[in-house]
């Protein structure tokens, strides 16, 4: 069986030789029928030089160059070109290492057994583990995030947002047309469309890494957008979507001021 794994990646020059290395060197220990699609997103930096190099030495290595920013966007043009192609499992990590190769293989075993048609990593469950542990800070922002989540969408998964998640073909042609949005809402929307047309969802322990601390910078900028995310989400998944079409003119706006 064939794996499709796409990695969106925006000005990753200092990791991303790397990213691709850890991932190629244990994909190939397991045997594993595998491709990596890098989607370079909108980057200033040398990413696509060294996406480029390691492409020349290894087939199994695929790229997309695309203007636009927006890892939602850069997501949906993986999708859409991986589908492209034979395959039987589509997933993404992030480019950072966050999620070692070791611990996305773990995704694969539940899709080859057709125990679920989606496997997502998760940092909040039994057996799972963050290297180094969150701040106090952080790990209230993340409950309190994952409280409104599953409030807001009656879903049962303890971390949707963690950057590795696997899907069978048929599960990424199902939702790939019906997202609704792309921002940081995106993994969301993905599993509640899942969800609601009864596609089996398998939570994995997953040890991730908090890498350079990122996350420790990211919390005060991300929380407002990320609730701006759900509520926008929810509404457009509501009776009352068609009120959100004259607010357009001011969501944009508004958006754009959380992201500065």
């Amino acid at each position: 069986m064939k794996t499709s794994i796409i990695i969106p990646a925006y000005n990753e020059e200092k990791l991303i030789g790397k990213t691709l290395d850890e991932f190629m060197n244990h994909f190939n220990k397991l045997k594993l029928n595998y491709e990596l699609l890098i989607v370079i997103n909108n980057t200033t930096d040398n990413t696509e030089k060294i996406v480029k190099q390691h492409q020349r030495k290894n087939k199994r290595i695929r790229y997309l160059n695309l203007k636009p920013g927006g890892k939602g966007f850069a997501l949906i043009q993986g999708f859409n070109d991986a589908l492209k192609r034979n395959n039987d499992f589509i997933g993404f990590v992030d480019a950072d290492l966050a999620t070692r190769p070791e611990e996305f293989a773990k995704l694969i075993p539940p899709l080859e057994k057709e125990e679920a048609q989606a496997a997502i990593a998760s940092r909040y469950i039994k057996g799972a583990k963050i290297v180094p542990a969150f701040t106090l800070r952080r790990t209230l922002t993340s409950k309190v995030f994952n409280l409104l989540v599953r409030s807001f969408f009656l879903l049962p998964y303890r971390d949707t947002q963690c950057g590795a998640k696997l899907f069978t073909r048929a599960a990424v042609k199902d939702f790939i047309s019906k997202l609704s949005i792309t921002n940081w809402a995106m993994d969301v929307d993905i599993l509640y469309k899942l969800n609601k047309h009864g596609y089996k969802i398998r939570e994995v322990p997953n040890t991730w890494y908090d890498i350079e601390g990122q996350g420790r910078l990211k919390v005060t900028k991300a929380a407002p957008q990320m609730l701006f995310a759900i509520i926008q989400l929810r509404l457009l998944e509501s009776p009352f979507r068609r009120l959100l079409i004259p607010l357009k003119p001011l969501i944009r706006p508004l958006w754009r001021m959380l992201n500065r």
